[in-house]
């Protein structure tokens, strides 16, 4: 019995390490294609929502990189160990929070200075214009 527990601790550590790692790669992917799709846009002059996107990607990737921590302490074998992928976890989880914080100031900004067209004037334009 004892040999089959130690066996299936093993396969559940490499299942987590592996599981751990693809979380991780998946936020660098994000990260960095959020990252170059951002300056793609800034290159050409296509500025609009460009913090917004850049800001979405790089929280969507911190998301996926606290995702590969927190699976992470179910195989921590030791205190220490445990109070660093805490530090890690919430700091992801500030810098997150921070970043959710500008994304929602940043649309309310955008919400602001989009000018708004009055639903009367609209539907007199349509009108004029031959639609209904």
């Amino acid at each position: 019995m004892e040999l089959f527990l130690t066996e299936l601790e093993t396969y559940m550590y490499n299942i987590v390490e592996v599981c751990t790692s693809l979380l991780e790669f998946f936020g660098i992917v994000v990260l960095v294609t959020s990252a170059v799709r951002s300056f793609v846009r800034w290159a050409r002059r296509d500025r609009k929502n460009i913090r917004l996107d850049l800001a979405q990607g790089i929280a969507l990737a911190l998301e996926f990189k606290m995702g590969g921590e927190v699976l992470r302490t179910v195989v921590v074998r030791e205190w220490s160990e445990l109070g660093i992928l805490g530090a890690i976890i919430v700091l992801r989880a500030m810098l997150t929070f921070l970043i959710h914080w500008e994304i929602k100031n940043e649309k309310k900004d955008m919400a602001e200075n989009t000018p708004t067209v009055p639903a009367e004037e609209a539907s007199d334009r349509d009108k004029s214009a031959g639609t209904v």
